[in-house]
């Protein structure tokens, strides 16, 4: 199966690595007259009716801005992303302008969301309590007292789609507690991996956990970086060895077996008895990739 590029990923900034290594080169992008800047204002991006908006270097002086972050390069023009601390431009939240922009931006506003926030959370060393300060370009923070590095974190997310035997004609959907808890709404379920647990362990258990089916085979799809505040969901589809559901009733409103054509018609839309997640999200594709015979389980 070719390469799934969601959305939120496919970003074509080069990260600069090599640029990273000095705080000199860093600044001295961050001043040039060719570089933009990408502005945001409480987590939202800025926007306006062509899509993104970009800042050069004359536009970004004229606002009062906080944390600025180094993106990366395109075609040796440097990108940061800024954050805006008033609300001087048009802001909208990432989720919904990722629907109207290209795969690329949306792999842009991945990486600028998530480390902006990533900032806001950390401003200090859990190690001794230190106050931190980025550095690399906002890649890094560091402790002013005890030295330590303090690197970004991204959670792992097992997602999955369970069929009920090898080829078979059903798969497993569930609905969340929640607000989506009295409605028509299913999906793959998912759960975050544990320490010390492998992927195919994690897809296995939460399976477990949530709807008292046990699981044998996994096999991989793809993953989507879902910036919210900063994951990582790891696609799977996986083989049920056994049928008779038992959900989790504190974490699920229901758990169900659907047909290859029901599942279908949702992803198409064209279902009134339940909804299924959009093309934004990784759980419709591992819906669509079974239901149309993409991928063979």
């Amino acid at each position: 199966m070719p390469e799934l590029v969601h959305t939120f990923a496919g970003n074509p900034l080069d990260r600069g690595e090599p640029l990273r290594r000095s705080e000199e080169q860093i600044s001295a992008l961050e001043s040039h007259d060719d570089t933009l800047f990408l502005p945001f204002h409480k987590l939202n991006v800025g926007t306006n009716d062509q899509g993104l908006v970009w800042l050069d270097q004359s536009e970004i002086g004229s606002h009062e801005v906080g944390q600025k972050i180094f993106l990366g390069t395109h075609d040796g023009i440097a990108h940061f992303a800024v954050d805006m601390l008033e609300e001087s431009l048009s802001f909208t939240d990432c989720r919904a302008v990722a629907a109207s922009v290209s795969v690329e931006e949306t792999g842009i506003i991945a990486q600028a969301r998530a480390q902006l926030d990533w900032h806001y959370r950390n401003p200090y060393c859990a190690q001794c309590g230190g106050k931190s300060n980025p550095e690399r370009g906002g890649q890094i923070r560091r402790c002013g007292e005890c030295q330590k590095h303090i690197f970004p974190r991204t959670d792992p997310v097992a997602i999955m789609l369970i069929v009920d035997k090898p080829g078979g004609e059903r798969c497993l959907l569930g609905r969340p507690q929640g607000r989506f808890a009295n409605t028509n709404f299913f999906t793959a379920l998912a759960g975050f991996l544990d320490q010390g647990e492998s992927l195919e362990d994690a897809v296995r258990r939460e399976v477990w956990e949530e709807a008292g089916i046990r699981v044998g085979d996994v096999q991989y799809h793809s993953s989507q970086p879902w910036p919210f505040p900063s994951q990582l969901m790891i696609g799977c589809h996986g083989v049920a060895e056994t049928t008779d559901i038992n959900f989790d009733e504190i974490e699920m409103a229901d758990v169900q077996w659907f047909d290859r054509e029901e599942a279908l018609a949702a992803v198409e839309e064209r279902n009134d008895d339940i909804r299924v997640p959009g093309k934004l999200a990784i759980a419709h594709h591992l819906i669509d990739s079974w239901a149309t015979g993409k991928v063979n389980i």
